[in-house]
């Protein structure tokens, strides 16, 4: 197995590391000087680069969530105002907003009607320091909610869990108990997985023992580390508790 590299605050990443596409994506933890165009390194991590969809970035998988432009999030209305939902993301984001009108099809007639407490999949639409983060339940392109399927969640629960697992759920990398899970539970279940380290679960058919079954999951696949052989495990042993009543 390669080394992983893991850079320090302030230590340069070699430019042989970083895909050179013009199109490439330098995200979280990654800064290029201007002047020199040299690459360094502005949090603690290992240096996590993707290739294929040409994108760096330093991992960071237990930090607090940072709120940056294009990531999907799961928060919660607060209040409102003439123009604009107001909404909680986790204790150490700025406040955000989300227009009114940045739903599917809104208009001031058809705009939805949220309630304190009421919890919607958006999109960080632009998120810098010291300002508010602006939220959109459409993709900025389309105009479509799909095909993240943001809007309003309705019913399920919520349940926290690491920023590191909510990225690795979103990235679809070595979390398989949900799948083993998903093939066993009768009829399925739905989610939406926020980069906030918050997941929304919903289990149509099986209910709220079926719901609590998948947050069970997530909670001690998240909490013990678990590799793909004892999620499978655990996952069938979730399954078997819930056939016992």
């Amino acid at each position: 197995m390669a080394a992983v590299e893991v850079y320090l605050p302030g230590d340069h990443v070699p430019a042989s590391q970083i895909p050179t596409s013009q199109k490439r994506k330098i995200g979280r933890g990654i800064q290029q000087d201007a002047t020199n165009g040299d690459f360094v390194s502005t949090i603690g991590g290992p240096l996590d680069v993707d290739f294929r969809k040409k994108s760096a970035q330093i991992s960071t998988p237990d930090a607090r969530y940072i709120a940056k432009a294009g990531d999907l999030v799961i928060a919660q209305m607060r209040a409102s105002s003439a123009d604009f939902f107001h909404l909680h993301i986790n204790p150490y984001s700025q406040q955000a907003i989300l227009p009114q009108l940045a739903f599917e099809g809104a208009t001031k007639k058809t705009r939805p009607q949220l309630r304190p407490g009421d919890v919607v999949y958006a999109k960080v639409l632009s998120a810098s320091k010291n300002m508010e983060i602006e939220l959109t339940c459409v993709n900025p392109s389309t105009g479509k909610s799909e095909p993240d399927g943001l809007g309003k969640l309705n019913g399920g629960m919520i349940f926290d869990i690491s920023p590191g697992l909510a990225e690795r759920l979103l990235k679809k990398q070595g979390v398989i108990a949900l799948d083993e899970l998903g093939s066993k539970l009768p009829g399925g279940f739905e989610i939406a997985v926020g980069r906030n380290g918050k997941v929304w679960v919903d289990c149509p058919e099986s209910g709220v023992r079926g719901i609590c079954a998948v947050g069970k999951c997530l909670t001690e696949t998240d909490e013990n580390e678990l590799q793909e052989r004892e999620q499978k495990k655990l996952a069938n042993k979730i399954i078997t508790e819930l056939q016992r009543g």
